[in-house]
């Protein structure tokens, strides 16, 4: 059975922002987009950046602001390079009270 770790109030990642939190000792990033979470690595692939420091959230995709590299916060995939490899993607919930939560 999967553990999820409470990580923030469900007010404090608003609509088209990331947010990190440590976890254990990954960092992961959430972000809500189209009323719904998304959890995600904070770590770009290209060249370690916190995708969350100043990132882009547009739609479903965030956008790296040191490079330019850009992923799906659905899938993890690279939708634009320089990046080649995919960010990881973690479960996550929003609980009826009022808590955010992500899969450990």
């Amino acid at each position: 059975m999967a553990e999820y770790v409470d990580l923030a109030a469900s007010g404090d990642v608003v609509e088209g922002e990331a947010k990190a939190f440590a976890v254990g000792d990954v960092e992961v990033a959430v972000a809500r987009a189209g009323g719904m979470l998304h959890a995600f690595s904070d770590i770009c692939t290209h060249r370690g950046c916190n995708l969350s420091m100043g990132g882009e959230v547009e739609g479903t995709s965030i956008m790296c602001e040191c490079h330019g590299s850009v992923f799906s916060i659905l899938t993890g995939a690279v939708e634009n390079p320089p990046a080649t490899e995919p960010i990881a993607i973690y479960r996550v919930r929003e609980t009826e009270a009022g808590r955010i939560e992500v899969e450990a």
